[in-house]
């Protein structure tokens, strides 16, 4: 066994896993895990830069992660940045004070290695499961980027579109800096138009509609699959591997694009940093099962950062 800790900053939120893991057996014991929003990718998609303010948050995260990593005495780390600090000009600030503070320089990886990992944390636990056909579609929506995956036990083939919770919110719910509530018709409209043409895009490299099993992961799918079983407090037992359906993703976006702040604010087990980008978030989720036909959506609390931590093992 190797004690290895992941951390996966994107473009909403840093989270923190620490595991005793061995891949030749495939035991894998979770000792940690734990999540921070900082929307590090705040205002990335029109300056182009990190803002100092969520670089301080980010920062601020790393130090905690830091001090949980040296009491747990892992022996391995990997970090592993995404769409947020990929895109923006000064990245190379981001990169130094994750240094500084860990002792590992961050992996700013591509969508496509993005996708790889996401893909192998969410279908190690599924490869036994009778009740599941394969091939897969994972989809990953994130805050800046969403990745899809289509594959069995191994990846055929994978795409990350600009599509994400945040990116799709400031781009188009965003006025004077406060978001619109609830969003007009045509702020709707344009955000399906944007989503249709990343879609577009993810079906030249990916066979979305050839996929047997959906896969949802990520904050937006979990949140959503919270909302649908009723929960009275977010319960990640409860969350993985539960399966919601069309009908219910479809209702579940509905209301919140009718929704106030305060409204989505009050839903028991809503995160406060998904506020005001859940709404977006579901609309892609939405989009998605429209475009593949599928009629339900299997949830993974396991993701992107099992995949970091199996890879580090």
């Amino acid at each position: 066994m190797t004690r290895v800790a992941a951390i996966d900053c994107g473009t909403n939120s840093i989270r923190l896993l620490v595991a005793d893991a061995d891949p030749v057996s495939g035991s894998f014991t979770e000792l940690d895990r734990r999540m921070r929003i900082v929307r590090l990718g705040q205002g990335v998609d029109r300056t182009g830069r990190l803002a100092p303010e969520a670089l301080e948050r980010t920062f601020a995260a790393c130090r905690e992660y830091a001090a949980a990593i040296k009491e747990l005495g892992a022996e391995r780390i990997r970090f592993v940045a995404t769409s947020a600090s990929r895109d923006a000009e000064n990245s190379a600030v981001f990169v130094q004070g994750v240094l500084d503070i860990l002792g590992v320089e961050p992996e700013v990886i591509s969508g496509d290695q993005e996708a790889q990992l996401s893909f192998d944390g969410a279908t190690k636990e599924l490869a036994g499961s009778d009740h599941l056909e394969k091939p897969y579609l994972v989809v990953d929506i994130g805050g800046g980027s969403t990745e899809f995956v289509v594959g069995d036990d191994t990846v055929r083939a994978a795409r990350s579109v600009d599509i994400g919770c945040v990116r799709m919110t400031e781009r188009h719910l965003v006025e004077d800096g406060v978001v619109v509530d609830p969003p007009t018709p045509g702020r709707i409209a344009a955000i399906r138009a944007d989503i249709d043409a990343a879609l577009d895009l993810a079906e030249e490299a990916v066979p979305l509609a050839e996929a047997a099993t959906l896969v949802g992961l990520a904050g937006t799918v979990t949140t959503v699959a919270a909302i649908a079983l009723g929960l009275q407090e977010y319960d990640s037992g409860a969350i993985h591997h539960s399966r919601i359906s069309f009908d219910q993703v479809r209702d579940i976006t509905g209301r919140l694009l009718s929704s106030t702040h305060e409204e989505r604010a009050a839903i028991p087990a809503m995160h406060p940093g998904r506020v005001d980008v859940i709404t977006a978030g579901a609309l892609v989720l939405l989009a998605v099962m429209e475009r593949t036909g599928a009629r339900e959506v299997v949830v993974s609390e396991h993701d992107i950062l099992d995949g970091i931590a199996w890879s580090a093992a």
